[in-house]
This record gives C-alpha cells, sequence and structure tokens, in this order.
C-alpha cells in the first residue's frame, strides 16, 4: 500500500482548510475517514485538525455549533447544514481512565503521538496533497494490524475504550490485534469498570454495526475480558446460536444483534442504559415463543396475538439463526393481508358494548379475552352481532 497522491476531501472540508490556512493556521485531514479511505471502505465525514485554539475556529466561521469546545472540538457548519468538526491540535497532561486534560499549542506530530492505534494516526493535507505518518499506520494497514502508538499500556491507561476501540477495529476490518498491544489490552480491562455505561453501549452497538464476523467480535470481548465487566449475559462465541450465514451489509440493527447474542438481552441492555424502548423490545424477543407450535392458521394466529409487536423481530431471528425463512411466514402473511382480529382492540365489541349487556369491572376483562380467543379460533365470528351473542352465553 502506498499513499495516493489525491483524496477525494469534500468541496466543503477544503473550504474550511482554506479559511484556516489563509487565517495562518494549519488544516489536517485527520482520523477515520483517512483510514477508511486507503482500504477502500465507505468512509464517514473528513474531520479536520488545526492549529487554531477553539475560540479562533469560532471567529473565523459564522456559523459553529459548541460541541466539544472542552475538549477542543468545534463543530463548523457549511451551506448544507452539515457540521464538520475541527479540533485543535491537542496533547493530554492529565487523564484517569476516561477523561483527559489537553493542553493546546502543540504540534500536529504531538497531536498524532497521543491517538490511539496507527492507523488512525495518520494526516492528510486537503490543500498540499502532503501525508504525515509518524507511527506507521499505513505500514499496519498493510499488514492488517491493530497497534497501540508508541507504550500500548500508557495509551490504555490513558482512557480504557481503547479496549473495546481495540475489539471494533480487529472486527470490522478482519485485522489482527499486535501482540504487544494485545497483552496491554487483556491487562488494562479491569479498568473497564470506570467508563460510563453509555461510552461502552456506544461502543458495543458499533461493533455490532460493523464487524464482519459476529463470531470474532464475541471471541475478543471475552478474551479481553471485557465481557466479564460488561456484558456477562454474553453467550460465548462457541456456544452456538450466531448466524449460519453471512450478515447484511452494516449498518446493522444492534439491539436484534444483542437479543441474539445473550441469554438476557434486556439485562445487558439496562445495564448498558439503553433506551426503555430498547430495553422493551429485546425483552419481547427474549419472551418470545420463537416460533408458532404448529404452522397452521389457528397456531400462528395465536402466536401473533401472543408476541403482538416482536413478531417481526422473531422471524429476523429465526433467519439469523438457521439461514433461511421460516415456513410458517407464508401464514403469517396471509393473516396479516386479510387483517384477521389478533387483539382485544381488533374485536367488533368493545367493553363499553359489554356494559350495556350487563357486564361490569372484571368480568369484562374475562369476556374480552374469551371472545377474542374465540375469533383466533374463528375469525369470522369477529362481528357485532356474534360476539354479544358470545358474550350473553357466558352470562
Amino acid at each position: 500500500m502506498s499513499f495516493p497522491d489525491r483524496v477525494p476531501v469534500p468541496e466543503e472540508v477544503l473550504e474550511i482548510a482554506r479559511v484556516l490556512e489563509r487565517a495562518g493556521h494549519e488544516a489536517w485531514c485527520v482520523g477515520g475517514a483517512l483510514r477508511d479511505t486507503l482500504l477502500g471502505d465507505p468512509h464517514s465525514d473528513f474531520d479536520l485538525a488545526t492549529s487554531a485554539r477553539p475560540e479562533e475556529v469560532q471567529r473565523l466561521f459564522r456559523r459553529t455549533a459548541a460541541i466539544g469546545v472542552q475538549y477542543g472540538t468545534v463543530g463548523v457548519i457549511d451551506r448544507k447544514q452539515v457540521v464538520h468538526e475541527v479540533t485543535t491540535f491537542r496533547r493530554d497532561v492529565e487523564t484517569d481512565g476516561r477523561h483527559a486534560v489537553v493542553e493546546y499549542g502543540v504540534s500536529l506530530d504531538d497531536d498524532l503521538a497521543r491517538r490511539d492505534f496507527t492507523i488512525n494516526a495518520i494526516a492528510f493535507h486537503p490543500l498540499r496533497g502532503e501525508w504525515r505518518d509518524p507511527h506507521g499506520g499505513e505500514h499496519d494497514l498493510q499488514a492488517r494490524v491493530v497497534r497501540a502508538v508508541g507504550d500500548p499500556a500508557a495509551r490504555f491507561r490513558e482512557d480504557y475504550l481503547r479496549v473495546l476501540r481495540a475489539i471494533r477495529f480487529a472486527a470490522r476490518f478482519g485485522f489482527t490485534i499486535d501482540p504487544a498491544t494485545w497483552e496491554a489490552a487483556r491487562e488494562a480491562a479491569p479498568g473497564l469498570g470506570r467508563l460510563s455505561a453509555e461510552r461502552v453501549r456506544d461502543e458495543w452497538f458499533k461493533g455490532l454495526r460493523t464487524a464482519r464476523e459476529l463470531e470474532r467480535l464475541v471471541r475478543l470481548w471475552h478474551e479481553s475480558g471485557a465481557a466479564a465487566t460488561w456484558l456477562p449475559e454474553l453467550r460465548p462465541a462457541d456456544a452456538g446460536g450466531l448466524p449460519s450465514r453471512e450478515l447484511s451489509p452494516p449498518p446493522r440493527d444492534p439491539v436484534l444483534l444483542t437479543a441474539l447474542l445473550a441469554s438476557d438481552p434486556a439485562g445487558l441492555l439496562r445495564r448498558l442504559r439503553a433506551s426503555n424502548a430498547e430495553v422493551a423490545r429485546a425483552g419481547a424477543m427474549a419472551a418470545g415463543p420463537a416460533e408458532p407450535a404448529a404452522e397452521d392458521e389457528v397456531a400462528v394466529r395465536r402466536w401473533l396475538a401472543t408476541v403482538g409487536n416482536a413478531a417481526d423481530d422473531l422471524v429476523a431471528l429465526h433467519r439469523l439463526r438457521r439461514g433461511g425463512e421460516p415456513s410458517w411466514l407464508k401464514t403469517v402473511t396471509a393473516i396479516r393481508e386479510r387483517g384477521d382480529p389478533l387483539t382485544r382492540g381488533d374485536l367488533a365489541v368493545s367493553g363499553r358494548d359489554l356494559e350495556s349487556i350487563g357486564l361490569s369491572g372484571r368480568g369484562i376483562g374475562e369476556a374480552l379475552a374469551a371472545l377474542l380467543d374465540r375469533v383466533l379460533e374463528e375469525p369470522a365470528a369477529n362481528t357485532r352481532e356474534r360476539l354479544l351473542a358470545l358474550a350473553r352465553e357466558r352470562q
């Protein structure tokens, strides 16, 4: 691999670089977009690193967003309302494994030296076409290796999240982890408990969205010690249940994949402080049942009534586990296309209708449950007259 003469930097980013350079500051493209460009993978927006301090960046551009000013990052908003991150060259002067106190007024090389891995410590000058690679990132991209910048143990002590980032990059690109880096990552694993649940969740979700092979991702989480700290419900990679065929291209659904991989996905997501909706969704998948008791229409209707909104997720889990469509999926489709009643809300009578024939309180709920059970057996019975007659028979 060799550095290309040109990089497809968007014109909006080039214009930001021109403004910074005309004001006497350096402006370099850095980070994941360069790495992904060199690998030929789809990449995210190009970020800029600059010698300008945050307040100077805010002065130079009419529209900015304070997305991380305390860490040196200003969002510059272009004409298309897109936010581009511009971060001041910095180095860490104090770290606690979660956050860093940074110092400005340093060089690009100082800034690259504080980055996590060599493959992320490459810079490109978008106006001059110049590359800067002081830590051998190009070599490691070619060798398909994740290697820490400088002393691996020091890099992980600065921010324990880098352990999870090493795992994610290895699983995403199919890279190996440099032995010294891997040893330091495993030794640093006890420090993962100091991270916030939100940061761990974001890293877990990113890993699920981008991993080439889930088996590799799961294995590395276990072997590093990260799963024991944060994901004790995560099944071992050799426990079965992993997809029997390749996953769809990213991005993927991390809640669905968590339900596939964990013995208690709702508990796992609750610990990671996922949203209430995500936790509830995972819990519904786990509650199941995973499929109908039989393939006839009555059994499939009863299954749909039981699992409710989780039905599509359970179909997706079946595809992942078995590598094909469920044999009962056509029946599900036919039931939905006909609009067969599946919930109390689908019944042709309401609680008020049942009150009109003398039912009250608990009796109304029991009657609605019985009527739903009847129409799951016989959808044609779902008429007001028939259901009221059935309800009277129960009195």
